[in-house]
């Protein structure tokens, strides 16, 4: 019983073999046909370019007014919004009081003064007979006391007279420079105290500076722009609106801080920026572009031709009817075309449709059918 299974097994492995010997031969793998495709010659042409950061409109100049002193708002004096000019009246503060105790402090000083020249002649006069020894010395030293004591209370009455010229000056509050001012946060009868109570806000607008923040890192580079002037046409520094649109002034620097934030690693700088327009507006949120120092002659190709691995990106090389994939490594985009900082030369043929099917190595026919292109490359 065990030999006949044997011997089985011996038979159907040989029909096996024999059946296989017998079988088709196999075929072989199919030659695929060359990948269509179309190419551009890398060229190197002039890139300008931006970075870009985050920015905010301020005031050069930019007042909070308030009273110095207490009473009710008894005059204003502006249009709400309007460009007042330096010096100009704005709020009144019932200035009765004020008015009167200036008087008083004038009749202070007349009086002071008045005993002041009472006493310089007596003291005048008191020496003029010590000298001819017709007076006791303590006459002249009481004169002579006198004329002090009178000096000192004329002074004090000067000083007082300052104090409230000041009270009156301040009852009456004036533009500091020239500027827009703000919506009122009082209305007339209102009752102000004094340092308390905002009454307004003045802001100048012409010119006009934009803050932002750059890394430590580049301190160096702006520190190099520092000074610069805005010659015609110059576009180192371009606002651009929140709105999309560009400012149409060019910038120069005005400040860079102090210090960086050890917090943020980051340092302030203010651009400013002429606003004959009144279109910027102290508080405003815009984008700051700056010229990239690497802006020139720079090799470009379509963007559409990069493709993106892994997060690297790479091109086909059209070379003798294969293509080659090439690791490039990439500038700032120019609308449909991207800065190439280094991978590919000038001259090189780029793909630019359909490598979307290629592989390194792959064939390719240069001309894509018009069907083909129609209908927009395949995406991998």
């Amino acid at each position: 019983m065990k030999k006949m299974n044997h011997f089985v097994l011996i038979s159907a492995a040989g029909m096996l073999g024999f059946t296989a010997c017998k079988g088709p031969a196999q075929k072989s793998a199919p030659v695929m046909p060359p990948t269509p495709v179309n190419i551009t010659e890398a060229s190197v042409a002039p890139a300008v370019y931006y970075d870009k950061y985050p920015a905010t409109v301020t005031a050069l100049n930019n007042v909070e007014l308030r009273s110095q002193v207490a009473g009710f708002i008894t005059g204003i004096f502006f249009k709400e919004g309007e460009v007042v000019q330096k010096g100009k009246p704005l709020y009144e503060i019932d200035r009765r009081k004020y008015e009167a105790a200036y008087r008083q402090a004038e009749a202070s000083i007349a009086s002071a003064r008045a005993n002041y020249n009472k006493a310089k002649k007596d003291d005048e006069r008191y020496k003029r007979l010590a000298e001819q020894d017709a007076v006791a010395r303590q006459i002249l030293d009481n004169a002579e006391a006198a004329l002090e004591t009178t000096r000192s209370t004329l002074a004090a009455a000067e000083a007082n007279l300052a104090a409230v010229r000041t009270d009156l000056d301040y009852s009456l509050i004036k533009a500091p420079f020239t500027g827009r001012i703000g919506i009122s946060q009082v209305r007339l009868g209102a009752q102000v105290s004094p340092g308390t109570t905002l009454l307004n806000t003045i802001s100048s607008e012409n010119p006009i500076a934009v803050d932002f923040v750059v890394p430590e890192s580049e301190i160096p580079r702006f520190a190099a722009l520092q000074g610069k002037s805005i010659a015609a046409g110059d576009s180192t520094f371009r606002l651009q609106l929140s709105d999309g649109t560009a400012y149409n002034q060019g910038g120069k620097i005005l400040a860079i801080d102090r210090g960086v934030d050890n917090q943020t690693g980051t340092i302030r700088v203010r651009i400013e920026f002429n606003n004959p327009e009144d279109r910027l507006k102290d508080g405003m949120s815009c984008v700051l572009r700056v010229l990239n120092e690497q802006s020139g002659e720079r090799l470009i190709i379509p963007y559409k031709a990069i493709t993106e691995q892994m997060g690297e990106f790479f091109v086909f090389l059209a070379k003798d009817s294969v293509a080659a994939q090439q690791k490039v490594h990439l500038g700032p985009k120019i609308g449909d075309r991207i800065v190439i900082m280094d991978g590919i030369q000038a001259g090189d043929k780029v793909i630019v449709e359909g490598f979307q099917r290629l592989r390194d190595g792959g064939k390719i026919q240069i001309g894509i059918p018009a069907a083909a292109q129609q209908g927009g490359p395949a995406k991998k």
